[in-house]
């Protein structure tokens, strides 16, 4: 039986698998660490205020965004009413926006190195969580409409935060490559609504492409061996941008992107986690019966390669008790009925 990370592998690689990757299995490399099991124990996360989980208090972060995780909702979001708003005119951002420090000493980064070390890197990819990302960040201090504005309104001085931002992200990857040397990086940003992506392919290039290029050509040219970016979202239109990234899986792809098409155009190139929409099975009248339909649905229409059966959810989690648990039951069923 192939190991978790050997499966993965077989599965991405066009090889020969010997059951789905469960979900998050193959990165769920810290076991007893809450929500994400994955790495994300550093100076810098660790000091960075973040709600405790869902129905916490709100909390302002490092870079002085307030951010609220109601119960019962996917994941925290940023709050921008009554004056919460950190950026308020983009043409001052240089005057606003301070990014967190980084700057912590040598025995703070090496208090969190047995944690990395004493990962099973035969059955797991030691992973590290990025969260928020380049495009996430723009919002978080902006908010979502003052940040769509400004791609036309301000272009220049927009493109000057996006490089700060991500100038920032590739000192801290520099950190976490130095101090961890994690095999996977998971990062979040997400790029679309449901039905659609943010931006234009053509903005999306101009604007996004060039800060993604620097983070995650760092990542791959510093050990990591998978980028597996979230989106929770449609962005099929995106994804010949994602491989040229070097993007390996595309997680929260949801049904909207039409995934099975996407498989047979992309598939050696890509490959695509999710297609289980959380919308549809992650909700207070969930059922086994309609969760099996699900998971049935996705894994006979994706197949077995260049596919990851799993809910659109971020981490290996879920907004409503028992239904991540039921989703990976399903997933096994399944696995036993096609390999």
């Amino acid at each position: 039986m192939l190991t978790r990370r050997q499966n993965l592998l077989e599965t991405i690689r066009g090889g020969n698998p010997d059951r789905f990757v469960n979900q998050y299995e193959a990165f769920e490399c810290a076991p007893d660490v809450p929500m994400f099991k994955m790495l994300f124990f550093d100076p810098y996360t660790m000091s960075n205020p973040f709600p405790a989980g869902p129905g916490a208090p709100d909390v302002v972060n490092s870079w002085g965004v307030t951010i609220s995780w109601p119960a019962n909702v996917p994941g925290p979001f940023p709050l921008h009413h009554d004056g919460l708003k950190v950026l308020k005119d983009i043409t001052k951002w240089k005057e606003v926006v301070k990014a967190p420090n980084l700057d912590f000493p040598q025995e703070e980064w090496d208090k969190y190195k047995p944690i990395a070390g004493a990962v099973d890197r035969n059955e797991y990819f030691a992973t590290y969580v990025v969260a928020p990302g380049v495009f996430e960040q723009l919002h978080y201090l902006m908010g979502m409409d003052d940040c769509l504005l400004a791609f036309y309104e301000e272009p220049e001085a927009l493109k000057e935060l996006i490089e700060y931002i991500s100038d920032w992200e590739v000192r801290y990857a520099k950190l976490i490559c130095e101090n961890y040397h994690p095999d996977a990086i998971f990062h979040h940003d997400d790029w679309g609504s449901y039905k659609s992506s943010f931006l234009s392919p053509e903005m999306f290039a101009e604007f996004i492409v060039p800060a993604f290029k620097k983070i995650y050509g760092f990542y791959k040219a510093n050990g990591v061996e998978l980028i597996i970016h979230h989106s929770d979202s449609y962005a099929a239109n995106l994804v010949p941008f994602m491989i040229d990234l070097g993007i390996d899986i595309f997680q929260g792809c949801s049904t909207t992107n039409n995934v099975p098409e996407l498989i047979k155009k992309y598939g050696g190139k890509i490959s695509f986690m999710g297609d289980i929409d959380n919308g549809v099975v992650d909700k207070e009248d969930w059922t086994k019966e309609l969760i099996e339909r699900e998971v049935r649905r996705a894994c006979e229409t994706n197949g077995k390669l260049y596919f990851i059966p799993n809910t659109t959810m971020g981490g290996p989690m879920s907004s409503y008790p028992g239904v991540y648990e039921a989703v990976s039951e399903a997933i096994d069923k399944m696995s036993k009925e096609m390999f």
